[in-house]
């Protein structure tokens, strides 16, 4: 009697927590949303309201703020272009301020990523779908004239991006797999997954991590791919592009030691730099840094 008792206890056990993990990966895939309602002519920026359309099929509400052009006896020369991406679980307004330091030395591309803001979307993706999202925002780049090469035609208008926490590690994820993006810079992006839910429910332990590859279990079922597949720090091996990493080491929601592993995985890469601040918060932004990051993408994309 009480083996069947223990064995009850057990198996009731384990389907409660199939079923908690299934409640967290619900709550982390459909998190609130953050609704800033600000607009780029609240910064005085001459916004186009456009719509990305993914190669998934959803839509996607966007700002395009054109950079003024520079002319001279012989030519026009266009502005590169920079794709600010939002972080989680905010929505573009958020990225206005830093479009505001930008323009109008460059052309701005600013989007709502899937699920959140205006855009469609049942829920976010973590980083899996979320390329799809920023590949949509590349070619509407193209069409309008820009591109990753120094082409007499395209004026020499490269294409940047800047993604702040999740648009950060996807816009890193990007540019390992689109030749398309010619300079990336992130603010507090994690280095993988698995390790920042790790981290995240470190407060369960010893259960965070078998928690953490129940919901690892539950993304591939639903994405096609694991979340932890997909990681930033594998991708950033691969770039051979400028690249700018900022990192608090005070940042709490993720922590500095994800950026000491981007660090790592892109000791071979001459072209990255990094700006590691000694306080702040996630988020926190310190007061050089809008300089620091102009300059970069002045260097970078100028060339």
């Amino acid at each position: 009697m009480n083996m069947q008792r223990a064995i009850l206890y057990i198996v009731t056990f384990a389907i409660g927590f199939l079923l908690v993990s299934l409640w967290s990966f619900y709550l982390v895939i459909r998190p609130p949303k953050i609704i800033l309602q600000r607009t780029p002519a609240d910064y005085g920026l001459p916004a186009e309201d456009i719509i990305l359309t993914t190669q998934d099929g959803l839509k996607l509400s966007g700002w395009f703020i054109q950079g003024l052009a520079l002319k001279n006896s012989m030519l026009s020369i266009g502005k590169p272009a920079i794709v600010l991406i939002h972080g989680y679980p905010a929505e573009k307004s958020d990225m206005l301020s830093i479009a505001k330091n930008l323009w109008p030395d460059f052309s701005l591309l600013i989007y709502d990523q899937r699920y959140f803001g205006k855009s469609e979307g049942r829920y976010t993706t973590l980083g899996v779908k979320e390329r799809l999202d920023l590949k949509s925002a590349l070619d509407f780049l193209e069409s309008r004239g820009f591109s990753a090469k120094d082409e007499p035609a395209s004026g020499g208008k490269k294409i940047g991006v800047f993604g702040f926490s999740l648009g950060g590690a996807v816009g890193i994820i990007t540019a390992a797999e689109d030749q398309r993006i010619s300079a990336i810079a992130s603010y507090a992006a994690f280095s993988n997954l698995k390790i920042l839910g790790e981290e995240t429910y470190s407060h369960l332990w010893p259960l965070n991590k078998p928690l953490v590859q129940l919901m690892l279990f539950w993304s591939r079922l639903l994405f096609g791919e694991s979340i932890a597949d997909i990681s930033p720090e594998n991708a950033a091996t691969k770039l051979t592009i400028p690249v700018f990493i900022v990192h608090s080491r005070e940042d709490e929601q993720i922590s500095f030691g994800h950026a000491e592993k981007l660090k790592e995985k892109l000791k071979e890469n001459p072209q990255a730099e990094f700006y590691f601040i000694e306080s702040g918060l996630h988020g926190e932004l310190p007061i050089d840094f809008d300089s620091r990051l102009k300059d970069f993408f002045q260097r970078a994309l100028k060339k």
